[in-house]
């Protein structure tokens, strides 16, 4: 079971940062970065999120049983 939410929370980790890569590679995140320096707060939020999500996940999966 604790195996399935690993396996789970990697995938949507990794989908959420291949999202947040999507959006900051988008022409309005280009044009965002351009005028003040810095990527959107969504994408970073995505970003964040997603490799927290995926870090987790990757634990769940390989810790090895008690």
């Amino acid at each position: 079971m604790k195996k399935g939410i690993g396996v789970a929370c990697l995938v949507v980790g990794v989908i959420l940062i291949i999202w947040g890569y999507n959006m900051h590679q988008s022409i309005g995140g280009q044009v965002t970065e351009a005028l003040t320096g810095s990527p959107t707060d969504k994408s970073m939020y995505l970003y964040i999120g997603g490799a927290v999500l995926a870090i987790l996940g990757f634990f769940q999966i390989f810790r090895p049983a008690k």
